[in-house]
């Protein structure tokens, strides 16, 4: 939200509530005067694929040019738990550096751990929990299997349906 306000005759700030960092992810409050200037962020995406992971740096290729990316597991841990070796991915990038992976909306990943089904389940049921390909873990209905392909939503972890 940005608001003007007046403190004595001459002066007027401009508040800025929720300014974003795009290299920490991080928000904060402040405070301007109406004459400053500021650069504009250049974010470019380039379209990628996942390699591997290993130890703490997690490698991607960008599909135009080939060139690999070495980028922290930290940085990219939550993206990691809804992508397999060659998923395709968007890279962001503000001037050299990455600042971001975006993963597709929704993803195909396997059962490889959950509880036996239950006889007559049907889809309204409480649900159980499940343990995906990559590790992650979501609460699907009571008839899924292990070994069942499944539609992941990314944007909130959550079971969508059976491929």
């Amino acid at each position: 939200m940005i608001e003007a306000s007046k403190l004595r005759a001459g002066m007027t700030f401009v508040t800025n509530d929720g300014k974003f960092d795009v290299r920490s992810g991080s928000t904060f409050d402040t405070s301007y005067r109406p004459e400053e200037k500021f650069e504009q962020a250049i974010i470019e995406t380039v379209p990628a694929q996942y390699l591997y992971q290993m130890d703490d740096t997690a490698y991607f290729m960008n599909t135009e040019t080939y060139d690999q990316y070495e980028i922290p597991v930290a940085n990219v841990q939550e993206e990691l738990k809804f992508i397999l070796e060659n998923s395709e991915v968007k890279i962001q990038f503000y001037g050299t550096e990455v600042i971001g992976v975006q993963v597709p909306t929704t993803v195909e990943l396997t059962v490889t751990e959950t509880q036996p089904s239950i006889k007559g389940a049907t889809v309204t049921g409480s649900g159980k929990p499940a343990t995906l390909e990559t590790g992650l873990v979501v609460n699907v209905p009571d008839f899924i299997e292990a070994g069942q392909k499944l539609v992941i939503n990314t944007a909130e972890g959550t079971y969508v349906s059976r491929a």
